[in-house]
């Protein structure tokens, strides 16, 4: 198909309108839409901003037919994958709370509905201006993503076709077109937040966490699999069958639903909302810069100590799950100065004299008005990987106090496994505990945004240095490596290190 630029009849129309470059994206249904345009928001008029509405759903109709022809595909997937044939039990001997008749029936239940719903609301789509209807869309997909969950999808095929298939929709409603009808709102400005020497929602700063939730998105994916009883056993190359141990445990089973799919759900989310927004989505897009910390940061957390609990309550260790945290790990201090702009721009525009919840949902009036010029254009990684790669990390330092910590850390979990002492004895239990802590206080405090977070190692460190004292069967040499190590973090935390970013009104609780 002949590209429109080089058609000289568009060449002259896009001089006259817009960039060919944004035009050239816009037909193929992935631009903004304020694309359209290079007019101020304080210049437009209801009635242009409609217009470029109107533009702009053009240009992307064939997102909302794609969403009625899975909304069919859906429909017909109970018929097409038989979701009563070769019906397979979770691993662990679990008991479920829905006998095997009420899992075939509610996902078949589910798919109807869900792929009927997805036909009408679909086909209102294709008109502009509706967006509670692409909304509803999405909803529907993100249902299809837990459905299989809450339900123990029957068969792999049914866990497969309802989270893609849910993938696909979520992605369809509001990453590609954009928000709906966010043009009617959306108000033009700042790139960079006051005060700040980079931007935090920038290609270059998202697109690290993108591949992170990946990568944690497959290797929960693979853990749920066998819990969902898809899988027969798990590969685990470091510690053979704790894997599963783990993964069967009373902890493990805690929960109605399988926690690693819960884990590789929640990944889903943190790496499709990487794709959401502009650049200046700190300020355009509150709500979700919340969101997605939310899901980044406290649930993070949440899920790095429950791998860090593994070898005190279950006395084993799982590969894949210690990957996932791994990943998860670093995830928190990139995101974290996102947050902090977001809160930021919510300050300063209330104090200005806007609605707070007008500016949650639908952003605030710019501060000042700037353009990102520092950050590397994402489409150069193959030829700039490094300097993208250094970019991803503004924001996040690592003096050689807090890296020093970190190995600390590391050593402190391993010590027992290389001294022969029994994986849940108090003496593991306490270096386990105070080694993952120091490992996850250090590298969060690398993020320059919440470096005074490091002031937790020197309660950590104490309480190292003073525990194993207190219980019996430890040699005098471990007590002694303790107390060294224990003081060392604690002394370790005192010095801020280096910060070389600056954060506007944030500066003066950088400490």
């Amino acid at each position: 198909m002949e590209e429109r630029s080089n058609n000289p009849s568009h060449q002259q129309h896009d001089s006259e309108s817009t960039s060919s470059h944004n035009m050239n994206m816009a037909d193929r249904g992935v631009a903004r839409p304020m694309q359209y345009s290079n007019s101020d928001d304080k210049t437009m008029s209801r009635e242009d901003r409609m217009q470029m509405l109107h533009m702009h759903h053009q240009q992307t109709l064939w997102v909302y037919w794609t969403i009625v022809i899975l909304g069919v595909w859906t429909v017909l997937s109970p018929l097409t994958f038989a979701y009563d044939v070769a019906v397979v039990s979770p691993g662990g001997g679990r008991n479920l709370w829905l006998s095997d008749l009420q899992r075939v029936a509610y996902m078949k239940w589910s798919d109807l509905i869900c792929g009927a719903l997805l036909i009408v609301f679909g086909i209102r789509s294709l008109l502009p201006n509706r967006p509670i209807s692409v909304w509803i869309c999405c909803f529907i997909g993100v249902w299809m993503s837990i459905a299989p969950l809450v339900f123990w999808a029957p068969t792999a095929a049914a866990y497969l076709n309802d989270t893609f298939v849910g993938m696909l929709i979520i992605s369809l409603s509001v990453l590609i077109p954009g928000m709906p009808n966010m043009i009617m709102y959306m108000k033009m400005g700042s790139e960079v937040p006051p005060g700040w020497t980079y931007n935090p929602s920038s290609w270059a700063q998202r697109w690290i966490m993108i591949v992170a939730g990946f990568i944690g998105f497959t290797v929960s994916r693979y853990l749920a699999a066998y819990q969902l009883g898809y899988l027969h056993s798990v590969w685990d190359p470091l510690f053979g069958s704790s894997t599963e141990h783990v993964l069967n445990s009373s902890l493990s089973q805690a929960l109605p639903v399988s926690d690693a799919g819960l884990g590789s759900l929640a990944y889903t989310f943190e790496f499709l909302m990487g794709f959401m927004g502009s650049q200046s989505r700190w300020r355009t897009m509150p709500w979700m810069v919340a969101l997605f910390g939310i899901l980044v940061i406290p649930l993070g957390l949440v899920h790095i100590f429950l791998v860090i609990s593994q070898p005190l309550t279950v006395g084993a260790w799982c590969f894949f799950c210690l990957i996932a945290a791994g990943v998860m790990l670093p995830m928190i201090p990139l995101e974290i100065d996102e947050v902090v702009a977001m809160s930021q721009h919510m300050v300063q525009a209330t104090r200005n004299g806007e609605k707070f919840w007008s500016v949650f949902w639908r952003g605030g009036k710019p501060i000042d008005h700037n353009k990102d010029q520092r950050s590397p254009a994402l489409m150069t990684l193959n030829r700039q990987f490094g300097k993208i790669l250094k970019a991803s990390a503004w924001g996040m330092s690592a003096p050689w106090t807090l890296t020093l910590s970190v190995l600390i850390g590391i050593t402190l979990v391993i010590i027992p496994d290389q001294t022969g002492m029994a994986i849940k004895s108090g003496y593991a239990n306490i270096n386990h505990l105070c080694g993952s802590l120091v490992v996850v206080v250090s590298v969060t405090s690398m993020a320059e945004v919440v470096r005074s977070f490091r002031f937790l190692n020197i309660l950590v460190g104490l309480s190292l240095a003073l525990l194993p004292w207190l219980i019996t069967g430890v040699s005098l040499p471990l007590k002694i490596i303790d107390l060294v190590l224990g003081l060392l973090v604690a002394s370790l935390a005192v010095s801020r290190g280096l910060v070389r970013e600056q954060y506007g009104l944030w500066n003066r609780f950088i400490k």
